[in-house]
């Protein structure tokens, strides 16, 4: 039997194969390429400065498949966010520089167990619009969390 520890593994370098033979994924919604880089494979396994949890990173990990098909397909976005934040470390001058952040989320139903997965594009300034984050986009009431905890420990990878 897999242990938890070689079960993430497993996830985390397939997940590190996908970015690598995807660089770019065409996205009939911006008619133009999304980047996936070092910053959306380390998105997956942070948030905020903090380490996910093991479970959080495996689901992540097993819905990256089903976020490329997202992309790959999506012709509308059903969330745009922008905002301005800090960019960088504090100058000798005191300040931060800023820049604007926008998020798209586009939605879709997907994969064997017919889930709805959401999955974020971000782009910072005039830069290139990047594969950002995905989840699955349920309220998790106590029932709904357990439902994720067991597809984190079982995995929907096969999807």
């Amino acid at each position: 039997m897999e242990s938890a520890e070689d079960r993430h593994i497993k996830l985390k370098d397939r997940a590190k194969k996908i970015f690598e033979e995807n660089p770019l994924v065409f996205c009939p919604y911006f008619g133009d390429r999304i980047t996936l880089n070092s910053e959306g494979f380390h998105h997956l396994q942070f948030s905020n400065r903090h380490e996910r949890t093991k479970d959080e990173q495996n689901l992540k990990f097993s819905l990256l498949p089903l976020a490329i098909a997202i992309i790959k397909k999506s012709g509308t976005v059903q969330e745009y966010r922008t905002k301005i934040d800090k960019i960088g470390k504090k100058g000798k001058d005191g300040f931060t520089k800023t820049k604007n952040f926008e998020y798209w989320g586009m939605e879709a139903i997907v994969g064997e167990n017919k889930i709805k997965v959401r999955t974020i594009l971000r782009r910072v300034g005039d830069g290139k619009i990047i594969f950002w984050s995905v989840m699955p986009t349920i309220k998790l009431n106590r029932d709904k969390l357990e439902i994720m905890r067991s597809l984190a420990k079982k995995g929907i990878e096969d999807d």
